[in-house]
């Protein structure tokens, strides 16, 4: 578990070394807003023997803080499928993001970490998460690839993971 609050503190460092760099940005329609999706995927692992589907719900706000990185807080729903005989749960994540866009319109990469809690699971732990994306942007919308991963000791149940595909669509401040 260290390791991951070093990773975690590692990444929210960074991102404050980009927001220093920077001068004191007002948030325009131009520069930051408000990010609504949904996204599908297969667990992965030892969650493939108990469940076979996530769906997810995503919200985000983020602000350029150049012309090539974006940062912000993000959250959300993911709700697991139980296979048969099983009962169905979730994760809540709550936490920061920062995406590098090489251009205006194209391919961009970013990650999202955080704590995810658990719902559905009675004395049920959370855990780090962290989820990597890789995908294509415009002015209005992103579709992207993704790993999610929630990070928890093998006493608290294991990792919860999956992978699949996703899509934001952008709501600009006014």
């Amino acid at each position: 578990m260290k390791k991951y609050i070093l990773l975690l503190t590692a990444l929210v460092g960074s991102m404050s070394v980009f927001a220093q760099s920077t001068t004191s940005t007002e948030v325009t329609s131009r520069n930051s807003w408000l990010k609504i999706g949904a996204n599908v995927g297969v667990p992965v692992g030892d969650l493939s023997d108990y469940s076979s589907l996530a769906l997810g719900l995503d919200l985000k706000g983020q602000i350029m803080t150049t012309n090539h990185i974006g940062a912000g807080i993000t959250t959300g729903y993911n709700h697991f499928f139980a296979k048969e005989g099983l009962k169905d749960f979730g994760t809540i994540p709550l936490g920061a993001f920062l995406r590098y866009y090489p251009q205006s319109k194209g391919f961009f990469l970013g990650t999202d970490v955080g704590y995810s809690f658990l719902t559905g699971v009675e004395d049920g732990k959370g855990g780090f998460y962290v989820r990597p994306e890789l995908g294509y942007h415009n002015y209005d919308w992103n579709i992207f690839g993704f790993y999610n991963g929630v990070l928890r000791g093998d006493d608290n149940g294991g990792n919860i993971q999956h992978v699949g595909i996703g899509f934001t669509y952008n709501i600009r401040f006014k």
